[in-house]
């Protein structure tokens, strides 16, 4: 019994101790998230019956080993599943070697100094998603007063452009880390073919074969290294034309393999998040024990630091735009048939039956999604206190039933590019603004009245009246609409005192100060407008934003 015992024992490590059996994935599809990618691949191996190791190559570097799902038929049971980026067998390259030892540690070093990139430009961004999470601190419920408000856009737009900055930069040293890091894989490049020559990621499978033959295995996993982002084209004709819009993607991968004629989906979902409910606690109330203005939380309210302060200010009665990417003209008549859109009950996806290939490079690979025509209602906007031009918005109502994502979008108005601009889906209104750019076309100017401005001085007090002039001429062939704001200063203390003199008829919000006139303008027309007010404080003080 012993013997007997002692010989299948040894039957079965000779079993394990043949020779792995190595066969090379391809990928078939592609589930693309925002920072993520659900690869399916397929492979074929010749199996003799009993058990055999397989070595699966050409599989992504990164993986999440837990996602790791092998579909074999009936008649093969998986054992185990291991994933390895240092696989050594006597069967394949001497990895010993000092030349490729040296060119491996290279490599390895430039990956993690792409990963520390990667993790440094997705926390920036993670923190302009903060930042512009909360957008409605000018509204009238914020609580706070002018002078925190002007010192909270200063630092909000200060940190804005420092995130933005920074992003570049890390995007330009991640490309050229890229660039390096191809050059050393390409070193290693000893009798492999050419569709792997990149991929370093190995998957180890124990398998159980009863019939000897051949065998088709579906492999899954989740690897981080790739994400999509929408951006769009935006092409309107005439302010009495819709627009036309053009949805596309942007999708970069360094899995180190390349997609070959892939079919891709792409899902606005997030398999890497937190899925735990959240559990509320006691909630204590405490005094504030020092004065604190706390920017660096309540800047989180404002969005997109390149905004002017006339849209922070009115940013409770219109959307928000901000100014970014621009992409090439497509081709747009059929695009539309190739893609499918699943409205899911936590997330929207775009199944494309078009293949596609995406190499592993870092660099963005657009790809056309859907065309769509958007019916707009265009207006006028200027706030020339801060800005001396009129910009033009388009108005999109129920624009939720087109499953738009907050993306970039690039603006070609009377056939020619205009600039860029940001679509930004996550609120509550039912109108979409877009803006569609500036119009030279139309004058704006704010003057200052001399004859009705001046300072007196009033026995322990100090009053100063402010007198401004507005012009606005349409030199355009046709009649337009306009939205006009201007203000006038709040006041953060009793002893200040405040009084609107003049408004021209203007809407007066009196909680924000700000002035709204709704102009029609025909062609070749003129219009003046005068705000006028009286600021009255003890003359001892020194009012530092007036």
């Amino acid at each position: 019994m012993k013997k007997f015992v002692l010989i299948a024992f040894l039957i079965s490590a000779m079993t394990f101790a043949q020779k792995p059996i190595f066969t090379t994935a391809k990928v078939k599809a592609a589930t693309v998230y925002f920072n993520a990618a659900e690869l399916s691949q397929t492979a074929s191996v010749n199996l003799p019956a009993g058990t055999s190791e397989i070595v699966i190559k050409n599989v992504a570097d990164y993986l999440n080993e837990n996602t790791v799902q092998i579909g074999a038929p009936k008649n093969v049971t998986v054992l185990s599943v291991q994933f390895t980026q240092n696989y050594i067998s006597e069967y394949e390259i001497d990895e010993t070697n000092p030349v490729i030892k040296k060119v491996r540690d290279s490599i390895s070093w430039t990956e993690k100094e792409i990963k520390k990139i990667q993790i440094e430009t997705y926390s920036h961004q993670q923190t302009i998603t903060l930042l512009d999470a909360n957008q409605n601190v000018a509204g009238a419920n914020s609580g706070l007063n002018v002078t925190e408000l002007m010192k909270l856009v200063d630092y909000y737009k200060a940190k804005r452009t420092e995130l933005d900055n920074n992003i570049v930069a890390l995007k330009e040293k991640e490309t050229k880390l890229g660039q390096k890091l191809n050059a050393l894989k390409s070193k290693l490049e000893i009798n492999t073919q050419k569709e792997e020559k990149n991929s370093k990621g190995k998957l180890i499978i124990q398998v159980m074969n009863e019939i000897a033959g051949l065998v088709n295995l579906d492999i899954n996993y989740i690897t981080n290294n790739a994400s999509w982002q929408p951006f769009y084209d935006l092409r309107a004709d005439n302010v009495n034309s819709p627009i036309n819009m053009m949805y596309k993607a942007q999708v970069t991968q360094l899995t180190g393999i390349d997609w070959k004629k892939v079919n891709l989906t792409l899902s606005s979902g997030n398999p890497n998040q937190n899925n735990q409910a959240p559990i509320l606690s006691s909630w204590f109330l405490r005094y504030q024990q020092d004065l604190d203005y706390g920017f660096d939380d309540v800047s989180s309210s404002f969005r997109n630091g390149d905004k002017k302060l006339n849209q922070i200010q009115s940013s409770a009665e219109l959307n928000e735009v901000v100014v970014v990417g621009y992409g090439s003209k497509k081709e747009k008549s059929t695009i539309s048939n190739y893609t499918t859109i699943q409205e899911n009950q936590l997330n929207v996806s775009f199944d494309i039956d078009i293949p596609y290939d995406i190499l592993s490079n870092s660099k963005p690979h657009s790809v056309a999604l859907k065309d769509i025509q958007l019916p707009a209602t265009y207006k006028y906007y200027a706030a020339p206190r801060v800005e001396k031009e009129a910009f033009l918005l388009a108005e999109i109502n129920d624009y939720s039933k087109y499953n738009l994502l907050p993306g970039e979008a690039n603006i070609i108005f009377e056939g020619l590019y205009v600039g860029k601009t940001y679509i930004n889906t996550n609120q509550t209104s039912d109108t979409l603004n877009l803006s569609m750019g500036r119009d030279k076309k139309i004058s704006i100017k704010r003057e200052k009245v001399v004859d009705k401005s001046g300072t007196k001085f009033l026995s322990s007090k100090k009053e100063q009246t402010f007198t401004f002039d507005i012009t606005v001429r349409n030199n355009k062939k046709e009649t337009v609409n306009m939205l006009l704001k201007d203000q006038y200063p709040l006041s953060t203390d009793k002893d200040i005192e405040i009084e609107l003199l003049e408004s021209n008829n203007a809407k007066e919000n009196k909680e924000t100060g700000i002035l709204t006139w709704d102009l029609k303008l025909n062609p070749n027309e003129t219009k003046k407008l005068r705000i006028s007010y009286k600021v009255r404080y003890p003359k001892d003080k020194i009012i530092d934003n007036l």
